[in-house]
């Protein structure tokens, strides 16, 4: 039997990607200014012991840009995909992996595409069949599980994941 999840005790923004799941708060282990001017790598400290794995979500902050880590080179130096530059000085937040399903909160209307949480679950080829809810009203709490808020077809903005 399905419930509804009426109360929350964390949130995170989330940054919409067609790649990149939303993180699991809960595994958070870095947050620093780094440097990302250069495409695929991240540049700072402390990446190896801080305990990065492969496969952790990075969210860069300034930029508005989710990443996976591909992988730890040193402690200085991250690999990430997609390969795309961010900043110079950016503001990066790294989470170790993905949650298993959040619920969403819609800050300003428009369009959401989703990763439903049972479709991941399921053992579902990922991305192929996004749900689409169409002009989801400002202040909208959505009470469904997802593991991504996909770029493609988002038009609506400040979404938190609500766990």
């Amino acid at each position: 039997m399905a419930y509804q999840r009426l109360q929350v005790n964390n949130a995170i923004d989330v940054i919409p990607s067609n790649t990149v799941g939303i993180p699991d708060p809960a595994t958070l282990v870095l947050t620093q200014a780094t440097n990302m001017s250069v495409a695929g790598t991240v540049t700072g400290t402390g990446f190896e012991n801080k305990g990065i794995q492969q496969g952790a979500i990075l969210y860069a902050l300034s930029s508005q840009l989710a990443y996976t880590v591909v992988s730890v080179d040193s402690d200085t130096q991250l690999t990430v995909t997609p390969s795309v530059a961010a900043t110079a000085v950016e503001s990066i937040v790294i989470y170790n992996s993905a949650t298993l399903g959040a619920s969403l909160y819609v800050g300003a209307i428009g369009n959401v595409s989703v990763e439903m949480a049972s479709q991941k679950n399921a053992g579902a080829v990922s991305g192929l069949n996004p749900a689409l809810f169409s002009n989801v009203a400002q202040g909208s709490f959505m009470p469904i599980l997802v593991t991504r808020v996909n770029a493609s077809a988002t038009t609506a903005t400040t979404i938190k994941a609500l766990f």
